[in-house]
């Protein structure tokens, strides 16, 4: 009974000398949250985050932190694993939410799971967002439900590991008082905007909502110092991408998509080195770093490294990555390195701005708006609405907001295929994302959902097009055209599929141009685009074939049904004009495929504005 005693005792003694010498560690996770701090040097926001600079002030501030994803789910699900979304297959937004469920390869566990298996407590207070099945109750062995209450519950369950999750970006700022909101007088809009009242208005907005949020971290910090536990917790603060009502940073692989703040406190033996950082860090370090600072061996698939480990080596580039969201079809590839930021994007058959959760808001409305009205500056043109091209190089030294892609810059051409080369040595680790998703998860996202209905082509996979004429009767109607017509109609003004399935011969150069248009260059030689996959019935009421476009050069050009000449026509440089092509007997039956042949000088440019069979009496 004695030797029973003493080994229960002992064992106890070793439990509790185990949990002493563990830290806690407190994640506050915040949303949709660009580093627009005072500690990150934003004179707007000096002084009113004191919190979150307080956090810097006592521990270290990483000024150069990037997430491995510009959207929650699939960030947050690279996150909890210790590994890229787009190597175990969370690539997706909000994925496994359908019947075609996701699992994380064999062997692998979140990192709740993990620190619960090796005797901490955890707990995450509000959102998860995680794009795999998963066990809430392997990864969270306490329930808490207060956001800043919670830490006498915990203080006999040390050592713990939690999750408190911010409203960040998305705060209600309407509750914040007048008296403290930014003057939009006050902002700088970034150079990627509108230099408008609106634009002001937006980002004075995203100030005030990182305002909010502090006063958030001050009550939780201030918890933290009443508890009495303050000298074994780890606090880190950070967000999971850039602010939500800025439309080239939520959603997108840019620097204000990517960037956020990283901010760390705790005991000194935890927390080491230099107080401010400027290497490139990936947030997947974090994950990393926490199973260190737990005493536990990280896993073999863990992409990060312990950033205060004495064998912690600088990165030469930070990777990321971008797929569907909601019902948005995409795929860009990004890595940051010392000075510059490349992005591969794989879908060039549609614009930047295409389609997408925030069409209805202001913002996105005005910026349609000003394209359409000739309103909009060139080179903000370009950006949203303009040919995507394949590759896209800046020099985020000195062009932070990524204004003028280098990529077709010949000066630039060595530091190009520098990029290239190290993206395409990232890829070959894996990259789920080369293949499309089932049929289920993208009706599931795509199809009458609240966020917007999907008009990508992927989507034409499974549609039904009851009038043969390549585009189906859901697409038709979403884009304002009548499904039943029986009618050749393409008018390239769809932002997620510009060419409506369009395809070229001989022409080298992307035929997908800016919203509303195709354009391309002609080699000289027999160049021409095409449309297959029709199935649409020729009637004697179809009376011509009328292009709207305009030739930088004296061309001629063919029309070819069933690869069968229909007519043909002269085009004389100039601008746009209607070239009216008459129907033959050959245009009969059922009607497969259609062409446009052109004959000019090399490198000429067309543009096409639209190509309908017109009908008559």
């Amino acid at each position: 009974m004695l030797r029973k005693l003493l080994f229960t005792l002992s064992f106890l003694f070793c439990f509790i000398s185990y949990s002493a010498d563990k830290p806690n560690i407190i994640w506050i996770f915040a949303e949709d949250t660009s580093p627009w701090m005072g500690c990150y040097g934003y004179d707007v926001n000096k002084g009113a985050t004191p919190n979150i600079d307080s956090i810097a002030k006592s521990g270290v501030i990483f000024r150069r932190a990037f997430v491995p994803a510009p959207v929650c789910s699939a960030c947050r699900s690279a996150m909890m694993v210790g590994q890229n979304q787009i190597r175990f297959g969370a690539h997706e937004h909000r994925s496994s939410r359908s019947e075609h469920k996701l699992y994380l390869p064999k062997g692998y566990k979140i990192l709740p799971e993990i620190m619960a298996d090796n005797g901490y407590n955890t707990f995450n207070i509000g959102k998860t967002d995680y794009n795999f099945e998963w066990d809430v109750n392997k990864a969270y062995t306490l329930k808490l439900k207060s956001k800043t209450d919670f830490w006498k519950q915990v203080k006999s369950k040390q050592p713990f590991f939690g999750q408190i999750q911010t409203g960040g970006g998305k705060n209600n700022t309407k509750k914040f008082p007048k008296n403290r909101k930014v003057n939009p007088a006050d902002v700088k809009v970034p150079a990627d905007y509108p230099q408008n009242q609106l634009y002001r208005e937006v980002v004075a907005e995203h100030y005030d909502s990182i305002r909010m949020d502090d006063d958030l971290i001050g009550k939780i910090l201030d918890g933290l110092k009443k508890s009495g536990m303050e000298d074994n917790t780890i606090v880190v603060y950070f967000s999971d991408h850039g602010a939500n009502h800025l439309l080239r940073h939520k959603q997108m692989t840019t620097e204000g998509g990517l960037h956020v703040p990283f901010v760390v406190m705790g005991p000194d033996k935890y927390i080491k080195g230099a107080k401010e950082r400027s290497e490139l860090i990936d947030m997947l370090d974090l994950t990393a770093t926490t199973l260190a600072w737990a005493g536990i061996d990280k896993p073999e698939w863990y992409e990060g490294q312990d950033l205060f480990s004495e064998n912690y080596s600088k990165k030469e580039f930070v990777a990321s990555a971008k797929d569907r969201l909601d019902h948005t079809i995409d795929r860009v590839r990004s890595i940051r390195t010392e000075k510059f930021r490349y992005v591969k994007n794989f879908k060039t058959d549609r614009i930047f701005l295409q389609p997408q959760y925030r069409d209805r808001n202001e913002p996105t409305k005005m910026l349609h708006s000003m394209y359409q009205s000739g309103e909009l500056p060139t080179k903000l043109k370009e950006i949203y609405f303009g040919e995507r091209p394949a590759e896209e190089l800046y020099d985020v030294s000195v062009d932070p907001h990524m204004i003028n892609n280098l990529a077709k810059d010949p000066s630039w051409k060595a530091e190009l295929e520098r990029h290239r080369k190290l993206l395409n040595v990232w890829l070959a680790k894996g990259d789920k994302g080369v293949g499309e998703e089932s049929v289920i998860a993208m009706k599931y996202n795509g199809e009458g959902k609240k966020w917007g209905e999907g008009v990508n082509p992927e989507y034409e996979v499974y549609r039904e097009d009851s009038d043969g004429d390549g585009l189906s009767d859901k697409w038709e109607k979403l884009n304002k055209r009548d499904p039943q017509d029986g009618l050749l109609q393409f008018e390239f003004n769809c932002g997620g599929w510009q060419t409506e399935g369009w395809k070229a011969r001989g022409i080298k150069s992307n035929i997908a141009g800016f919203l509303g248009y195709l354009d391309f260059d002609l080699t000289g030689s027999e160049d021409a685009i095409f449309r297959d996959g029709l199935k649409i019935k020729a009637t004697d009421s179809d009376k011509s074939l009328n292009i709207r476009l305009k030739s930088s050069g004296n061309i001629s050009l063919v029309f070819k049904a069933n690869k069968d000449e229909i007519s043909s026509a002269a085009v004389k440089a100039g601008d746009f004009q209607q070239i009216s092509i008459p129907l033959n007997s050959k245009w009969s039956g059922e009607i497969s495929e259609v062409s446009l042949s052109f004959k000019g000088s090399e490198g000429t440019k067309v543009e096409i504005d639209y190509v309908k069979i017109a009908r008559g009496n």
